[in-house]
């Protein structure tokens, strides 16, 4: 069987409703645009990177999930919760961390419906 080419890298496109809002949530998270058009930024945080497009689809966007490895689901809950005191981001919201079956997580929901998971491993059993 032939192998396929190498790929060097996966990102997704995520989708928004309000580009700039949606610029400045992620921003103000910890994301790093690595570049900026009028309807598309690589935004960069831990190394990671995905594209967010100035395109929005409610039923696309209410089903969007971002998994994001972290090491505090504490501390993610604390900063995301301080980004939305700070700022005006319209549906953006945050629930405190939830112990799940395979993690740890804080659930987040950018302006435009999108959840973001912010997951930590389970401490290891005893």
């Amino acid at each position: 069987m032939k192998h396929p080419p190498t790929a060097t890298d996966l990102k997704v496109f995520v989708p928004c409703m309000h580009y700039e809002n949606s610029l400045a949530y992620y921003t103000a998270l910890g994301c790093e645009v690595k570049w900026k058009s009028d309807d598309l930024s690589e935004m960069e945080l831990g190394g990671q990177r995905f594209y967010l497009q100035n395109y929005y689809n409610r039923d696309w966007a209410n089903n969007f999930m971002i998994y994001v490895d972290v090491d505090s689901a504490r501390e993610w809950f604390d900063h995301i919760t301080q980004v939305l005191a700070d700022h005006s981001f319209k549906y953006a919201r945050v629930k405190p961390p939830k112990v799940e079956p395979h993690a740890i997580v804080t659930y987040a929901w950018d302006p435009s419906g999108v959840l973001l998971h912010f997951a930590e491993d389970h401490p290891a059993d005893e």
